[in-house]
């Protein structure tokens, strides 16, 4: 009896030596364990929590346009720009101890490892916030135990490294919600339209439901599995004592009211422009010496959401189907800011933007940088000049050119700078360019902006020469800006992801590209083309525009066999328009021919409509008269065609119209000698 006693307490006392054994193996290796772990965090360093941001842009007003993106649509917010109900909700659903562990649930983790051991697979997931977070960002959601070791340290990492608020914040950013959108911000926008710190306590539930997985609980996808699943993330919201039994019974019974539609209207918005923004914006982070594919760029852009809506939609009106192209650009004569951009009749079909990258022949619509050269030298609106059919010799006499004019028609009399520019004769304007030389008027382009290079030839005062509608309309805004050389821009400040301003758009200098005489004279000239019939075959080449016209505008159009121009602007508004075929195929069809002017004359009434009608106002130096238009001399009673029209005050006529010797020069067709004549407009008079 007594060795039977003394056996068993023998067996019990080896019993316990063994398992206090076992427990000093089990935490010598969770010590070594522990040891290793934070070696091997010291060792490694705290990881990155760098992941790629969405660029997003900004109208003039602040609203957002669109974004750029490099792999992963994802806008950063902090959790104070989340709202508590979906951090609660994330927390309830997710891991509702996340603030109490170091990055693992241990009795998760045990519960799921033992129902992979009766299932024989990986089948339940035990992943902390931490853990989740660590796989979102480094590694895959293929389900082994290897890509769990890995998890798990990282998340071990993390934890050491970093607060809980930081790996919250950087879990909500992160977590994948379908249809291209990572993280929260940019799933409240998707789905509801929203910022996420806008989110009601319904709307925070299906966004936390769909992290489950995306594909299954889509409220897009999947309606009815998404409000299973909504219902699921109230009920242990509830539970967690984050909302009470009578929001959560509301919050069920509310209707879910998507908001995609509206996103996808978002992404339609001036895609040529905001190219445009980009190449902009990778030249300015450049010279600050940021690199663009941080991303996290916030670009408040100078597009108006009404001028950008209203050429987009004049264009879809007005364009004929017929393969014809089109480039429109508007921007702001004291800014230079660019207030809408029109590349293409469809960017989805070809994103070459043709207002910036083509370079098309402008034809007339170049006479006014001509005309600017020839003010500059000594020309005024009254300046005449015969108008017959004219050969002209250049090349050192082995080439010459015979201009005609559109209708086929020459003047049977000398014609002032102003009836030329209104009805856009050639051989005025040639004559013009032989007498100012090649050399000013090259000089007068580069310093309006136009940047080509213009052969020795004749027949480019008629806008042979090859340019870009942007150059062109940056040319025609530095005349309404009285002169000042604006140069147009896209951007008015950037900040990065840290909200810190990186760029802001300094202001204008006043450089001049010319006079602000010589520009305002140019302006007047340039409403002539809106004016009547100056007689019986010369016709200004606007009429057709002057039944919609309801304010003052200066404007030029240009037509070659194969392209059209047509650039002008208000006080305030410049816009300009190219309208051909890709390829130059000829214009034949009167459709596409008229398609230009119609497209500039209503966009420009709907961009002023409820402003009122701004005049031009002149300048000092310069002085108005009325004058007569057949002979340019000071109108009196007995001249019947009498207008206003602005000079110089040393280019005021001396002559009344009645002067015999004035009228006998003018009909004898004797006009090179520089002499006055008229400009008409009823908005001047």
């Amino acid at each position: 009896m007594r060795r039977t006693v003394f056996v068993k307490k023998r067996k019990r006392q080896v019993t316990i030596r063994r398992i206090m054994l076992l427990a000093v193996m089990a935490l010598t290796a969770a010590l070594t364990i522990f040891l290793s772990l934070r070696i091997y965090a010291q060792i490694t360093g705290a990881p990155s929590l760098s992941v790629p941001k969405a660029t997003i842009f900004l109208d003039k007003n602040g609203n957002q346009i669109g974004d750029r993106f490099s792999l992963e649509r994802r806008y950063w917010v902090s959790l104070d720009e989340i709202s508590p109900m979906l951090i609660d909700a994330v927390i309830a659903t997710e891991d509702r101890n996340f603030y109490k562990h170091n990055g693992f649930d241990y009795r998760r983790i045990a519960g799921a490892v033992l129902k992979d051991i009766k299932t024989m697979r990986k089948a339940e997931g035990a992943s902390t916030i931490t853990q989740q977070y660590a796989r979102n960002l480094y590694l895959t959601h293929e389900k082994s135990w290897s890509r769990k070791v890995n998890e798990a340290l990282y998340a071990y990492r993390m934890e050491r490294f970093y607060e809980k608020d930081d790996i919250l914040e950087g879990y909500l950013n992160t977590v994948y919600f379908g249809h291209g959108m990572y993280g929260v911000e940019a799933a409240s926008r998707f789905y509801f339209g929203k910022s996420a710190k806008d989110l009601t306590l319904e709307e925070s539930a299906v966004i936390t439901a769909i992290a489950k997985g995306p594909s299954v609980y889509s409220p897009v996808d999947n309606p009815t599995r998404s409000k299973e699943r909504q219902q699921l993330v109230l009920s242990l919201m509830e539970e967690e004592g984050f909302i009470t039994e009578q929001q959560k019974e509301r919050a069920k019974k509310e209707p879910i009211r998507l908001k995609t539609q509206e996103w996808a209207d978002t992404k339609r918005v001036a895609p040529y422009f905001l190219d445009e923004v980009w190449r902009e914006a990778e030249r300015l982070l450049a010279e600050k010496g940021r690199h663009p594919a941080e991303g996290g760029w916030t670009i408040r852009t100078t597009l108006d959401p009404h001028h950008q809506q209203t050429a987009e939609e004049v264009i879809a009106k007005w364009m004929p189907d017929s393969g014809l192209q089109v480039g429109f650009i508007s921007m702001e004569p004291n800014t230079g800011a660019i207030t809408s951009l029109v590349g293409g009749v469809d960017y989805a079909e070809s994103p070459f933007n043709r207002a910036t990258q083509a370079k098309r022949q402008p034809g007339s619509a170049m006479k006014p940088i001509l005309y600017a050269a020839a003010l500059e030298n000594g020309y005024s609106p009254l300046t005449f000049l015969s108008t017959e059919k004219t050969v002209f010799t250049y090349d050192e006499g082995r080439s010459t050119y015979v201009p005609n004019n559109v209708n086929g028609k020459f003047a049977n009399q000398p014609i002032s700078l102003a009836q030329a520019i209104a009805i856009s004769d050639n051989i005025y304007a040639v004559k013009t360019l032989e007498d100012i030389g090649y050399k000013k008027f090259s000089k007068m382009a580069e310093r309006l902006g136009i940047d080509t290079q213009f052969p020795e030839s004749p027949a480019v005062a008629l806008g042979t020469s090859e340019v870009t509608l942007s150059d062109m309309t940056k040319a025609y805004n530095r005349i309404a800006s009285a002169g000042v050389a604006v140069e147009p821009m896209t951007i008015y400040a950037i900040t990065d992801a840290e909200g810190k301003t990186v760029y802001e758009h300094p202001e204008q200098k006043g450089k001049r590209a010319m006079t602000e005489q010589d520009a305002f004279i140019l302006t007047h000239l340039m409403t002539g083309m809106f004016d009547p019939v100056f007689n019986d075959h010369l016709i200004a080449t606007g009429i057709s525009m002057r039944e919609q016209q309801s304010r003052p505008y200066s404007a030029k159009s240009g037509t070659t066999l194969s392209d059209q121009y047509l650039i002008g602007f208000s006080p305030s508004l410049t816009a300009g328009i190219w309208n051909g075929f890709d390829k130059g195929v000829q214009l034949s069809n009167p459709i596409d021919k008229a398609a230009s002017k119609k497209i500039w004359i209503e966009f420009m009434e709907e961009a002023h409509k409820g402003k009122a009608p701004e005049p031009f106002l002149p300048p000092p130096g310069v002085s108005n008269v009325k004058i007569d238009v057949e002979t340019g001399g000071i109108a009196v009673s007995g001249c019947d065609r009498q207008r206003f029209v602005y000079v110089k005050e040393k280019d005021i006529p001396q002559k009344l119209c009645t002067d015999r010797a004035l009228r006998e020069q003018r009909s004898s067709g004797k006009g090179d000698d520089k002499k006055f004549d008229l400009f008409p407009f009823s908005f001047f008079e």
